[in-house]
């Protein structure tokens, strides 16, 4: 299944927030993404999905690594 997905690196808020069309905000000076389950906190590192049917969520860098693989 090939999805999209753009890494957190503490400095691109506006370009997640563009990648997720605005469901990216922060509190308490924590980042936070409106998923499909609900909000999660996502961290420096993390990558955000967005899957096949447009939704978004968070997986953690070794996961991400685990399981997908880069297409070009």
């Amino acid at each position: 299944v090939k999805v999209q997905a753009i890494k957190y690196t503490g400095n691109n808020f506006d370009e997640i927030s563009s990648f997720t069309n605005g469901n990216i905000f922060q509190y308490d000076e924590k980042v936070v993404i409106k998923t499909h389950a609900g909000y999660r906190y996502i961290e420096k590192g993390d990558w955000i999905i967005r899957g096949i049917k447009g939704e978004f969520y968070p997986c953690k860098p070794d996961i991400f690594e685990q399981t997908y693989e880069e297409v070009k």
